[in-house]
């Protein structure tokens, strides 16, 4: 059965707040200031970044949205709630909130201080609107700290460092029962990898015929990668079916996504939040 849309039936148009870092934001790509104007960015740095895409799949869709974000690079939730909590503190309808790539710079896999500030915030938002819906988006494996000797999970599969990481971001939830959703945009990426879409390992080289999810630091996300993200939170906050874009879907156009591409992550975005399994 298709999932309804959120906020259908709303009177008044709903809001929605991304609270990020880099891996919001669409760093490394194009992303990153695309369609500035389509969003509010709390912080005035013309980021358009995963919001901006976020707003023109609602576009698409029928469901218009207000959307705005605050990010700022290698940051976690913490630092956002030490130096922009009274930016933030106002009536949403939906939150959608993003921690450090390795949870912890200091302690990688650490997810103790994102239970922690999930909460905080959560408490905060729901002040406002005991309604507000709140997420919080698992980001992806990161090639350098998996294929490099250095990294936290060298030595073991790429998709690894994403499923550690989903099971943080699960026992924030499960710790703050006012966060509704985890948004698995790391498990998307095992996903599609997974499903021969995109080449699990960037440092020997690209397979013909499928795609580099990471940017050129084998670290942030590519173009693509920031897609799919951004697809997965589409879906997952507003009930939507990803495919209904289509392979002519606008952003996909607008950054060079091959339509047999954008249908491919679409569909990877659909089965992980909808079947939530790839």
């Amino acid at each position: 059965m298709p999932l309804a849309p959120l906020f259908a039936a709303a009177a008044t148009i709903p809001s929605i707040l991304f609270v990020g870092n880099s891996f919001t934001f669409g760093a490394l790509s194009p992303v990153e200031h695309y369609r500035a104007d389509a969003v509010t960015d709390l912080n005035g740095e013309g980021i358009g970044g995963v919001p901006a895409l976020f707003a023109t799949f609602a576009e698409e869709s029928g469901q218009p949205w207000r959307v705005s974000l605050e990010t700022s690079p290698g940051k976690d939730l913490r630092w956002h709630w030490e130096n922009r909590r009274a930016l933030l503190d106002r009536r949403w309808s939906a939150v959608v909130m993003q921690d450090y790539s390795t949870l912890s710079a200091d302690h990688p896999g650490d997810g103790s201080e994102l239970s922690d500030y999930a909460g905080r915030f959560a408490r905060l938002f729901r002040a406002h609107s005991p309604a507000v819906r709140l997420s919080l988006t698992a980001t992806w494996s990161r090639p350098d700290q998996t294929y490099v000797a250095a990294g936290h999970w060298a030595g073991q599969p790429i998709q690894r460092m994403a499923l550690d990481l989903r099971a943080a971001y699960d026992r924030a939830r499960a710790a703050n029962r006012a966060v509704e959703r985890v948004n698995p945009a790391g498990e998307a990426f095992n996903c599609a990898i997974a499903r021969g879409i995109a080449d699990p390992n960037p440092y020997d080289g690209i397979t013909p015929g499928q795609v580099d999810l990471w940017a050129s630091d084998h670290y942030h996300a590519s173009t693509a990668g920031y897609y799919l993200e951004a697809l997965v939170v589409f879906a997952g906050v507003t009930g939507a079916r990803p495919t209904t874009l289509g392979p002519q879907e606008r952003a996909a156009r607008d950054h060079g996504l091959a339509p047999p591409l954008a249908a491919a992550l679409q569909k990877v975005a659909e089965d992980m939040v909808v079947r939530k399994r790839c």
